[in-house]
């Protein structure tokens, strides 16, 4: 599964906590690199696609599906931005002054936004929708297909904090840019993280294969393997 973070928006380069806000768009630099992710995306084929409801997801989404043939694109709303409630629209440099920031920083899972969401609840529906997307892909396409969704940088480290069996605490920990790219496996036994804020380079390994003679696709490589050529 791919887990992309839309591109980068006007609101990123004016610092300003966009949240739920549906009318902030890809600035030039985010159009640019999503074009550019996509034809580093062409060589994979892609079982489903899914993404939030926001535009910045959806105008990412479209950007990285044009020429495809691929089925529409699903919008799940499980995906969505944290609700930040009366802090949305609100520059991060004010933010930074409030009491809650400190909490936000060190106990993420003890945060609920004022007039907002939890970000534990935050967590919960999408690790939820990545789950169910995953197991449905499994079902149709079989348990070696790729699928991308496309959501935002605190869903998205939710997400891996999940597969890393993290505590919510220490999502702070992780960093996912705009136009990124992370790659998790769900196996029976466990999830393996592949890439994690990948903006460059190859993604053609990230290509399906099969399990190697002898193992289970839920095996991790002992002594670290000979890696994906």
């Amino acid at each position: 599964m791919l887990l992309v973070r839309h591109g980068r928006t006007t609101a990123n380069t004016a610092g300003v906590l966009a949240g739920a806000n549906p009318d902030v768009i890809l600035d030039e630099v985010g159009l640019s690199r999503a074009r550019v992710l996509a034809a580093r995306l062409a060589p994979i084929p892609l079982a489903r696609t899914v993404s939030g409801p926001l535009g910045r997801c959806l105008e990412t989404a479209d950007i990285l599906m044009a020429g495809r043939p691929t089925p529409p694109i699903d919008v799940d709303d499980r995906l969505t931005e944290c609700d930040y409630g009366t802090w949305t629209g609100r520059t991060l440099r004010e933010l930074s002054r409030e009491r809650l920031w400190r909490v936000v920083q060190s106990h993420p899972a003890g945060v609920t936004f004022p007039g907002g969401e939890a970000m534990r609840a935050a967590q919960a529906r999408a690790v939820e929708a990545i789950r169910d997307h995953d197991a449905q892909v499994a079902e149709v396409a079989g348990p070696h297909a790729l699928w991308l969704a496309v959501s935002h940088g605190d869903v998205i480290k939710s997400v891996v904090a999940d597969a890393l069996g993290l505590h919510l605490d220490l999502v702070q920990r992780l960093i996912i840019d705009p136009g990124s790219v992370t790659a998790v496996r769900y196996t029976q036994l466990r999830p393996f993280l592949m890439r994690l804020n990948d903006t460059g380079g190859d993604l053609s390994d990230l290509r399906p294969r099969g399990r190697r003679r002898g193992s289970t696709a839920a095996d991790a490589e002992v002594g670290g393997g000979a890696g994906r050529s």
